[in-house]
């Protein structure tokens, strides 16, 4: 592993996720703080792309991918952000640290600079392998990132769309793929990292940390940033229409959701 690399992209990722600290504080709009994330992520990779060591066609197609993740998911949350209220995840978030809002949002930022750099770890791995391209790995890696880009795009799109109805204010969006997965979006984005394990495949043990990227994004969609605050805004604001559809419906793999012993508890 090329360390000097890894410690300038993992400095890039600390201060970027500062100056999102920074940001949020002026504008009191944590949109920016995820747009921000989405971007610094997006440059670390294209900045491992560039300075691994690896196969060049395969460098070349890392970066195209890491690129076209960062520009779609980081320019659709800055307009999303651009003349909206407080994302709710983190108001949720700042209402519950009270008087230490400041400082406790600085470290929950450097711990997302921190996750970041896991993720930008993966597509190190993937630019660093210099096995023949393209391999049968990476052809399926490379669908697997096509359709999870095309497929957050539209669950994206298609809740845009359905927040410019009249419905939107009472009702609940299940349209297109939101019928099948209460947060496709997020289902789309944890599948755009399990590509980097086929493109990072090779017979260095060393490749088998591009795990730690789809595990990571599992466990922070489902169980910590996600899903949860996302989901505990939605039942106060939206009550038992929100209940019905967590008891029709997955919360994140698509499909109808089976009995669940739990599913009390889950919707106290």
């Amino acid at each position: 592993m090329d360390m000097v690399l890894l410690v300038i992209i993992a400095l890039w990722l600390s201060l970027a996720m500062g100056g999102a600290w920074a940001i949020q504080r002026l504008t009191g709009l944590s949109g920016w703080i995820d747009t921000i994330w989405s971007f610094a992520v997006g440059v670390g990779g294209i900045f491992a792309a560039i300075f691994a060591h690896g196969a060049f066609a395969r460098r070349i197609t890392v970066l195209v991918i890491v690129a076209a993740w960062a520009l779609r998911l980081g320019s659709h949350i800055g307009s999303r952000t651009r003349g909206a209220g407080e994302d709710p995840r983190y108001a949720k978030f700042i209402e519950e640290w009270g008087k230490s809002a400041s400082s406790r949002l600085f470290i929950f930022l450097q711990i997302q600079a921190l996750a970041a750099f896991i993720l930008v770890l993966a597509v190190y791995m993937a630019a660093t392998n210099d096995a023949p391209f393209p391999s049968i790995p990476d052809v399926l890696g490379i669908i697997i990132a096509a359709l999870a880009l095309a497929g957050e795009a539209f669950s994206d799109l298609q809740l845009s769309r359905f927040r410019k109805t009249p419905q939107a204010k009472t009702d609940i969006c299940e349209t297109g793929l939101w019928r099948y997965s209460r947060h496709p979006n997020y289902f789309f984005e944890w599948l755009f990292w399990c590509s980097w394990i086929f493109l990072a495949a090779s017979a260095e043990i060393a490749s088998w940390l591009s795990l730690l990227a789809p595990l990571l994004m599992y466990f922070l969609l489902v169980h910590v940033s996600g899903i949860p605050p996302l989901e505990d805004h939605m039942l106060r604001s939206r009550g038992e229409k929100f209940r019905a559809l967590q008891r029709r419906v997955n919360a994140f793999f698509p499909g109808p959701r089976k009995h669940d012993t739990h599913l009390e508890g889950e919707l106290k």
